[in-house]
C-alpha cells in the first residue's frame, strides 16, 4: 500500500507538471481575431467540412486549416493572424464583415470557392495587406471604394466573379499595386484614367466586362505596365490612341471592343510579344514599320483591313501566329512568310489568311510542315492550280500545340527499391544515369496572359524558370498535362517530385509548406515570355504540419520541457497499462482506429475473427501477393482450404474506415462476372481487413511489368487477342456499374493495378475505397451530370477535367480505362521518366509512329484492329468530357475488334487455377520497362477528405 501511495504522488506531481508547461508552451491568438474567425466560419457553408478544424482549441496552436500566423507573440502579448489561405474548399454563402477585424493580415486568398454576395468594405481597413485574392467566386454588387485605401496591397485579383458597376478611381491610390486583375465580371462605365498613375502596375487585366467609354490615351505614359488587356468590352465607336504604339507594353489586347480607326504604327514599342486587335471595325493598310523582333502572335482578323501584307512582316524570326483571317487584305501570298526561317523541331507558325482577296501567291509555296497555310474562300482558291488545293481545304480553326519530339527511351540507370509507406515513383534523371526515388504531387496552374500561342517550344524555358524559381532541379518538375482556355489562357498540371535522401527524408511537409509559399506569394521573378499567373489547386491541405507557428525562444523551452513531462507521463500511463493487459500469442501492430469502431453487419458476407485470419495467413507471415497505400494483400487459406486474398489495413494508411465501408458496402451488393467478388471482412480489435476471391494471375500490372511472385506473370506475355479481351472484361465491369447498379457507381480509380486476372485471365475490376455513388435525380426530376467532390485517384490515370474542375463523371472512369489501354499498347507506365503516357502516344499517333512504340512483347497483330485500338484508347483520353465514347460505346467497339481478331498460335494457353500449387520464384532484378514493383502507384498521391454518400446502392445480382 505504501509503494502504491507513492506511485500515485509521483503520477500526480507529473501531472501537474505537464499541464503547466504545456499551458506556459501554448501561444494564444489575440481573442478579437478568434471571434473575427469564428464569425467567418459562421458566414461560410462548409459542404466538404474542410473547416472542421476551426471548432478546437486555439487558430495557432492548433493548426486550423488555412490560418497562418506570425512566427513570434506580438508586444500585445498575442500571436496574431497572417494568412488565410483557404484555396479551393468549396466554401459557400458570404463573407463575414468580420475578416476586417484581422487587422494584421498580409494575405487573404478565398480563390475558387463559390462565396456569394458583396465584397465586405472592411477589407479596406486592414492596413498590413499585400495579397487581395478573391478570383473564382461568386461575388456580386461594387465594388467597395475603401479597397483604394490598402496602402501596401501589391495584387489584387478580383477575376471571374459576377461584380457590377464601376471601377472606383480611388483604385489609383493603390501606390504599391502590380497586379489588378478584375476580368470576366460585369463592370461597366469608363475605365478610369487616373488608373495610369499606378506607379508600379506591371498588369492591367479588365478583359470581358461592359466597360464602355474611349481608351485612356494616359496608359501610354505608364512606364512600369507590361501588359493591357481589354478584351470583349464595349469601346462603341473609339479609336485606338496613337500614343498606344510607343509604349513598353509586351502585350496589347483590345479583341471585339468594337473599335473604329486605323492601326497605329507599333514600332515605337520594341518589346512586344502580342497584338490582339481582332474583331473590331478597323480600317485602313496594315503598317509597313518594321515591328519588335520578339513578336510571336499578331492578330487583325474580322477588321475591314485592306491593302498587302508588309514585307516587314517576313522579318520576325518568333512569329507563331499571324491570322488576318475576314478582312480585305489582296496581292501575293509572299513565300518570304515561311522562308530563310530556321525552325527547331517543336516549332510552330500558322499562317491564317482565310477570306481575303489574294489573287495568287509566290512561286514557292511548299512551306516546311511545321508552318500551317490557310488560304481558304480567297480568289486564288478558284485557280486550276492543283497544288494550291490543301490550303484550300476546310481546317479545324483550333490550333492542337501539341505536337512534340517523340522520346520514351528509359532512362539508363540502375533499378532501386523506392519506399512503399508513401507513395514514390523511379523519377527521371537530371542527367544521365543519376535517377532517384521522388514522391510527386500535382499542381493546377494556368498562365493568364501568356506571350505566346503555341506552348511547345517554350517549355523547356519553362521547366527551366519554374525550377530556378523553386530552387529544385528540372529534372523534378514535369508538365502532365496542358490546353487551352478562353483569353488565350494556357492551364496546366505540373508534376513535383520532392527527393526521398538517403532513406531518412518521406513526404517531407515542410518542403511542400516551402514550394506553396512561393506560389501563392506570388515571388516568382517576373517574366516577359510568361506573364501573370493563377493557382487553381495545391494539395497542401492533406499535409498537415504538427506546428505552423515557430515561437520565441523561451516559449520553446517551455514547449520543449512540457513534451518531456508529457512523455513521462505517457510512459508512466503506459506501464500501468501493459501490466493489465494480458498478452495473445502473436505481435499486433496498435491499430489507429481502435476508439472510433464501427460496428458492421452486412448480410452475405461472412465477418471474420481476426483470429481466424491470423491463422489463414501464417500471423500476417504469409505470401505477400499484392502492396498499395492501403496495406499489403496476403495469400490465406481458411480452414475449409479456401484460398483467399486478405487485404490488411496497415497503420497510417492513407485510406480510412470510411473507404473500408464503402468496398463492403458496394461490394456486398455488386455481383458481375467481371467485379471482384468479396467473401467477408474483418473489423475486430480495431483491425479493417477485407477478404477477397483469389486471383491467381494477380494485377493487370503485373503481366506488363513482371512480377516474380506471379510465376507466369515473370515468364509469360499476352497476346493482341488476349489485351483485347482483358480491356473488353474491364470495359464490361465498368459499364455495370455506370448502367445497372442502381443509382450508378463512379469507380474513381480505374487502373492496371485495379484490374485483376483470374486463372482464365477473365478481367475483373477492383478496389471501390473510393467510389462514388452517382448523382440522383432532384425534387423536380432534374438529374445532374456529375458530382463535385473532392480530387482522389491515382497521377497519370486521373481526369484532368476532373482535376481542375472537381466534378466526376462516368466520363471521368472512361478517361482512366482508355488509360489502361495505352499500358496495353504499349507496355509503359502511365508516368514514367516525367513522360505521360497519353501526350506520348498522340504524338507517335500524329506523327504517324505509332507502331513505332507498341510494346515487343505483344507479338504479331493485326494492324488494322491495333490501329482501331488506339484510336479508341485516345478518344477515352481526350481532355474534354464530351469528346470521349460512354463505356456503352467503348463495350461495344471493343466486341466489334475482337470479333475481328482470330486467336493466333502464340495466344496465351488456359491455365491452371490451383495457384497453390505453383513454386514461387525467388524475386528476381531482371531488367524491364517498368519500375520495380515496390512503386505500385497508388491513389495516396491525390488526397482529400471526400466521403462516399449514405445512400446503398439497390443491385439486383446477374
Amino acid at each position: 500500500m505504501e509503494m502504491l501511495g507513492v506511485k500515485v504522488c509521483v503520477f500526480r506531481y507529473l501531472l501537474a507538471v505537464s499541464f503547466i508547461y504545456a499551458a506556459a508552451a501554448e501561444p494564444v491568438t489575440d481573442p478579437i481575431e478568434v471571434k473575427a474567425l469564428r464569425a467567418i466560419k459562421g458566414a461560410f457553408k462548409d459542404p466538404m467540412k474542410h473547416l472542421q478544424s476551426w471548432d478546437k482549441g486555439d487558430p495557432c496552436s492548433s493548426n486550423w486549416l488555412g490560418v497562418w500566423c506570425f512566427d513570434s507573440i506580438g508586444s500585445d502579448g498575442y500571436v496574431h493572424v497572417q494568412q488565410l489561405q483557404m484555396l479551393n474548399l468549396n466554401l459557400t454563402e458570404s463573407l463575414s464583415p468580420e475578416v476586417g477585424r484581422l487587422s494584421q493580415l498580409l494575405v487573404i486568398d478565398l480563390m475558387w470557392n463559390n462565396i456569394s454576395g458583396s465584397i465586405p468594405k472592411e477589407i479596406g481597413y486592414i492596413k498590413p495587406l499585400k495579397l487581395l485574392l478573391l478570383n473564382g467566386n461568386q461575388f456580386s454588387g461594387s465594388l467597395p471604394d475603401e479597397i483604394g485605401l490598402l496602402a501596401n496591397l501589391v495584387r489584387l485579383q478580383l477575376d471571374e466573379n459576377q461584380l457590377s458597376g464601376v471601377i472606383p478611381k480611388s483604385f489609383a491610390n493603390l501606390t504599391a499595386l502590380r497586379h489588378l486583375h478584375l476580368n470576366n465580371n460585369s463592370l461597366s462605365g469608363q475605365i478610369p484614367p487616373e488608373l495610369s498613375r499606378l506607379p508600379k502596375i506591371l498588369h492591367l487585366l479588365v478583359d470581358n466586362n461592359n466597360l464602355s467609354g474611349y481608351l485612356p490615351p494616359e496608359f501610354s505614359k505608364t512606364a512600369s505596365l507590361r501588359i493591357l488587356q481589354l478584351d470583349n468590352n464595349l469601346f462603341d465607336d473609339a479609336e485606338i490612341p496613337a500614343s498606344y504604339g510607343s509604349t513598353n507594353l509586351l502585350k496589347l489586347s483590345l479583341r471585339n471592343c468594337s473599335l473604329r480607326g486605323i492601326i497605329p504604327d507599333l514600332s515605337g514599342s520594341p518589346d512586344l510579344f502580342v497584338v490582339d486587335l481582332s474583331s473590331n471595325q478597323l480600317t485602313g493598310s496594315l503598317p509597313s514599320s518594321k515591328l519588335s523582333g520578339n513578336m510571336t502572335t499578331i492578330d487583325l482578323s474580322n477588321n475591314n483591313l485592306n491593302g498587302s501584307i508588309p514585307a516587314s512582316f517576313s522579318d520576325l524570326p518568333n512569329l507563331q501566329k499571324l491570322s488576318l483571317w475576314n478582312n480585305s487584305l489582296s496581292g501575293l501570298v509572299p513565300s518570304a512568310l515561311w522562308r530563310n526561317i530556321n525552325f527547331s523541331s517543336v516549332a510552330e507558325r500558322t499562317l491564317d489568311l482565310r477570306n481575303n482577296l489574294f489573287s495568287n501567291t509566290s512561286v514557292d509555296i511548299n512551306p516546311p510542315k511545321n508552318v500551317t497555310l490557310r488560304l481558304r474562300e480567297n480568289p486564288l482558291c478558284n485557280n486550276a492550280n492543283t497544288n494550291l488545293v490543301r490550303f484550300c481545304g476546310s481546317v479545324a480553326d483550333d490550333d492542337d500545340d501539341m505536337r512534340r519530339n517523340l522520346s520514351i527511351s528509359s532512362p539508363n540507370c540502375a533499378i532501386r527499391k523506392c519506399p512503399t509507406d508513401y507513395y514514390f515513383v523511379y523519377a527521371p534523371p537530371s542527367s544521365p544515369g543519376q535517377c532517384f526515388c521522388a514522391a510527386p504531387f500535382s499542381i493546377a496552374y494556368r498562365l493568364k496572359s501568356p506571350s505566346f500561342s503555341y506552348f511547345a517550344p517554350y517549355e523547356s524555358s519553362f521547366l527551366e524558370y519554374m525550377a530556378e524559381s523553386l530552387k529544385l532541379e528540372t529534372s523534378q518538375i514535369s508538365v502532365y498535362s496542358y490546353g487551352w482556355d478562353e483569353g488565350p489562357r494556357l492551364w496546366m498540371n505540373l508534376t513535383l517530385f520532392l527527393l526521398y535522401d538517403n532513406n531518412s527524408i518521406k513526404l517531407n511537409k515542410t518542403e511542400v509548406r516551402r514550394i506553396k509559399g512561393k506560389f501563392t506569394t506570388w515571388s516568382f521573378p517576373q517574366s516577359n515570355t510568361f506573364g501573370p499567373y493563377d493557382l487553381l489547386d495545391y494539395p497542401d491541405r492533406h499535409f498537415r504540419d504538427s506546428s505552423k507557428v515557430w515561437l520565441s525562444k523561451g516559449a520553446l523551452a517551455g514547449t520543449i520541457l512540457g513534451t518531456i513531462a508529457i512523455s513521462i507521463l505517457a510512459t508512466a500511463i503506459i506501464a500501468i497499462f501493459i501490466v493489465r493487459k494480458r498478452y495473445n500469442s502473436f505481435d499486433f501492430r496498435a491499430r489507429k482506429h481502435l476508439s472510433a469502431r464501427i460496428s458492421i453487419k452486412v448480410d452475405g458476407l461472412k465477418s471474420f475473427t481476426l483470429k481466424e485470419l491470423v491463422h489463414a495467413t501464417e500471423n500476417f507471415n504469409s505470401l505477400v501477393i499484392g502492396e498499395g497505400g492501403y496495406g499489403k494483400v496476403y495469400r490465406g487459406i481458411l480452414a475449409d482450404q479456401t484460398v483467399v486474398a486478405v487485404k490488411r489495413a496497415q497503420v497510417g494508411s492513407l485510406q480510412g474506415e470510411k473507404e473500408f465501408l464503402t468496398e463492403i458496402e458496394f461490394l456486398s451488393r455488386l455481383h458481375h462476372r467481371n467485379l471482384v467478388g468479396l467473401l467477408g471482412y474483418c473489423d475486430d480489435e480495431g483491425e479493417q481487413i477485407l477478404v477477397y476471391e483469389f486471383m491467381a494471375n494477380g494485377s493487370l500490372r503485373d503481366w506488363l511489368c513482371g512480377n516474380p511472385i506471379i510465376p507466369f506473370a515473370s515468364k509469360g506475355t499476352l497476346s493482341f487477342s488476349m489485351r483485347l479481351r482483358i480491356s473488353l472484361g474491364a470495359a464490361k465491369g465498368i459499364l455495370y456499374l455506370h448502367t445497372e447498379a442502381n443509382p450508378p457507381i463512379f469507380h474513381r480509380d480505374i487502373k492496371a493495378s485495379n484490374i485483376l486476372l483470374d486463372s482464365r485471365h477473365t478481367a475483373k475490376v477492383a478496389d471501390f475505397g473510393l467510389s462514388r455513388l452517382a448523382p440522383v435525380a432532384d425534387d423536380e426530376g432534374d438529374l445532374p451530370g456529375h458530382i463535385s467532390t473532392v480530387v482522389r485517384g491515382t497521377p497519370g490515370y486521373l481526369d484532368p477535367e476532373y482535376f481542375l474542375t472537381h466534378k466526376l463523371t462516368d466520363k471521368s472512369d472512361v478517361y482512366s480505362l482508355g488509360v489502361v489501354f495505352l499500358e496495353l499498347l504499349t507496355g509503359m507506365r502511365p508516368i514514367s521518366g516525367g513522360k505521360n503516357i497519353v501526350r506520348e502516344v498522340n504524338v507517335a499517333h500524329k506523327a504517324g509512329n505509332i507502331f513505332s512504340i507498341v510494346d515487343g512483347k505483344m507479338g504479331s497483330y493485326p494492324s488494322e484492329v491495333l490501329a482501331e485500338f488506339i484510336t479508341l484508347a485516345l478518344r477515352c483520353c481526350e481532355d474534354r468530357p464530351e469528346a470521349r465514347p460512354s463505356m456503352s460505346e467503348v463495350v461495344r467497339d471493343l466486341e466489334k475488334m475482337l470479333s475481328m481478331v482470330q486467336e493466333s498460335s502464340n495466344t496465351i494457353s488456359e491455365l491452371e487455377s490451383d495457384f497453390s500449387d505453383r513454386s514461387i520464384l525467388p524475386r528476381s532484378s531482371s531488367s524491364t520497362v517498368c519500375e520495380p514493383r515496390s512503386q505500385n502507384l497508388s491513389s495516396s498521391d491525390i488526397y482529400g477528405s471526400d466521403l462516399v454518400s449514405g445512400v446503398i446502392p439497390n443491385i439486383t445480382p446477374r
